[in-house]
């Protein structure tokens, strides 16, 4: 590469957001900060709500983060300005959209923080796995060694991460301007934990929430997108990150799903979490989970949209992960494969799913387990656990957007936002030969 090539394509990036190489000067100017795939995908149901007007400019940052693989060719694909990190806190914005801590109270902006998953799932272990996690020291949440205790106690005594003081306060000081929730529960549960971010706690509601409930009804439409015959049932499985998820066991669990469903009437797909992906890299995550020939399970990438698949799907197999507690919106009945009690606050929708979806054991042929569920199914009981997704169903994108423009100090544009329905997804034939497990 050219010295000169290299001091273009340098300036070109630290340059961008500066007024003065801007055709459309006056902006207010928008960060997003990126830490994961995962955050990522959460925050664009957020910027997609202010990119259209022609009075913001939305930019995007990606700070150090041990999952932020894959995070910048996310960004070049949906076409954002990405600014770096250490240019990022040292300019002044408008307004600030983050899913994550670590990091932002560095931001010099007005920042909105959001939850990345459904509800408020996994609990803090310790405020020095707090502090690891996120990368920050910002109070102190020692949960004790929980000896003679239950589980569910154990998990009752500490706060949902999001809603800590680790997470939340950097010396002592309320980080975020606007902490926004998906159910107004959220509230007594930051109250308790940490009262010092309620004044600026506001419920908004679950984007996904939203997006799924809004698609429901093309159910077939994607089933014939992906593929699947008029006989053919598409069970999914998903898994969150971590030792204690489902990915622990799909050593054993995916040989199964190959052998023991009929290729001519089942499809599987697998939806594993972003961090894993990030974690041990794309090419081995692929190399492990498409070892099996011919109709064998499909593994799905972490940039693809997994949500309409969720919505096709006729069975989910799943853990104490967010895509499993967003299955409750489908008709699909949900089995268990893992689920660690001491790591789910008790009050979650994951707890509540854990009460009423069977668990998988290895005891039993795969697709007896499969006629059980179906046949246990009650959709009122599921759909109890969905409603503990949002208490504002259908109403995230003008709750979002009117504290999103509160904010700024601006006007709402003129029209209503519309919560779409998800496009189709690919053909699954288009994931099962993807390369990963073949020699180089």
């Amino acid at each position: 590469m050219s010295a000169f090539r290299r001091h273009s394509e340098r300036a070109s990036v630290e340059d961008i957001g500066d007024s003065r190489w801007l055709t459309v000067p006056g902006c207010k100017q928008v960060l997003v900060v990126a830490h994961s795939v995962t955050y990522l995908q959460r925050l664009r149901a957020v910027f997609s709500l202010l990119e259209q007007d022609p009075r913001l400019q939305v930019v995007c940052t990606v700070p150090p983060h041990q999952f932020g693989e894959g995070v910048h060719e996310a960004l070049a694909a949906l076409g954002i300005p990405v600014i770096p990190w250490r240019r990022a806190v040292r300019r002044e914005f408008d307004l600030a959209l983050a899913a994550g801590s670590r990091g932002t109270e560095r931001i010099r902006a007005r920042l909105v923080r959001l939850s990345h998953g459904a509800g408020q799932i996994k609990v803090l272990r310790s405020a020095r796995e707090g502090a690891a996690a996120d990368g920050k020291a910002t109070g102190r949440h020692e949960a004790g060694t929980g000896e003679g205790r239950t589980a569910d106690a154990q998990a009752a005594l500490r706060p949902p991460a999001m809603l800590s003081r680790e997470y939340l306060l950097h010396e002592g000081r309320v980080v975020p301007a606007a902490v926004a929730l998906s159910h107004e529960r959220d509230l007594a549960e930051l109250a308790r934990n940490c009262p010092e971010a309620l004044p600026v706690a506001r419920v908004v509601g679950d984007p996904c929430h939203d997006r799924i409930a809004a698609s429901l009804r093309l159910r077939r439409r994607y089933r014939q997108a992906l593929g699947l015959g008029e006989r053919q049932k598409l069970v999914v499985v998903a898994s969150t990150w971590g030792r204690s998820s489902a990915f622990g066991s799909f050593e054993t669990l995916l040989p199964r799903l190959a052998t023991e469903l009929p290729a001519d009437r089942f499809r599987t797909a697998v939806l594993v979490h972003p961090n894993i992906w990030a974690g041990h890299g794309s090419r081995q995550i692929r190399a492990w989970l498409t070892g099996f020939r011919g109709r064998g399970p499909v593994p799905i990438p972490p940039e693809a949209d997994w949500r309409s698949i969720l919505v096709a799907a006729d069975w989910i197999i799943g853990d104490h992960g967010s895509v499993t507690s967003y299955g409750t919106l489908t008709s699909a009945p949900v089995l268990l494969a893992r689920f660690p009690d001491h790591e789910v606050h008790p009050d979650s929708p994951a707890a509540a799913l854990a009460r009423t979806a069977p668990a998988l054991t290895a005891a039993r042929p795969l697709r007896e387990q499969l006629r059980y569920a179906a046949t246990e199914y009650r959709r009122a009981d599921y759909a109890r656990i969905a409603a503990m997704l949002s208490s504002e169903p259908g109403r995230f994108n003008t709750n979002m957007r009117s504290l999103l423009y509160g904010i700024l100090g601006l006007g709402r544009p003129a029209f209503a936002p519309v919560t779409a329905a998800l496009p189709s997804p690919p053909p699954l034939e288009r994931w099962a030969g993807l390369p990963g497990s073949e020699a180089a």
